[in-house]
């Protein structure tokens, strides 16, 4: 199955100048429970974003240029290896858009504000087609910049 995971503010926003626009370190433990063992794929700038590989996670970067440093790999064959396992789409925006139409499956987390000039944002969720069924509102703590709900999304059938 294809699960997408992000954390957008109030207005969907998920980035700005090729990084998280908060410091959030609830939603990276929640980002790190849900993904921890499974297959990453993600779009070239969500790459270069990282401090580098995530413990205990397969890195699959799609990019329109050849590389050789990082395992890449094609459209066709995320829809694919989705058959076998469940993939985890994390960005960045173009990703997330690319993807949706074939997601079953969403968590994402809004983060209480709103980002000033945000350059990203994830698309938006038609509500006929998925449906909210948990939402857990959490308060900040001394480590993040805001309060956060964590919303689990899942496609209609």
């Amino acid at each position: 199955m294809i699960v997408m995971i992000y954390a957008c503010d109030l207005q969907n926003a998920i980035g700005k100048n090729g990084d998280l626009p908060w410091r959030q370190s609830t939603d990276l433990q929640h980002f790190k429970r849900i993904t921890t063992g499974g297959t990453i794929v993600m779009g070239r700038k969500t790459w270069d974003s990282l401090p580098g590989k995530l413990p205990n996670r397969k890195h699959l970067v799609m990019t329109r240029n050849s590389r050789t440093d990082i395992d890449t790999v094609t459209f066709e064959e995320v829809l694919e290896l989705s058959n076998e396992e469940d993939i985890f789409i994390i960005g960045g925006g173009e990703i997330y858009s690319l993807f949706l139409p074939y997601a079953g499956r969403i968590h994402r987390t809004i983060i209480h504000c709103n980002v000033t000039e945000p350059d990203t944002f994830a698309p938006a969720i038609d509500e006929n087609e998925f449906s909210v069924i948990q939402s857990n509102f959490v308060k900040k703590t001394e480590k993040d910049q805001y309060d956060m709900t964590f919303e689990l999304l899942e496609k209609q059938h």
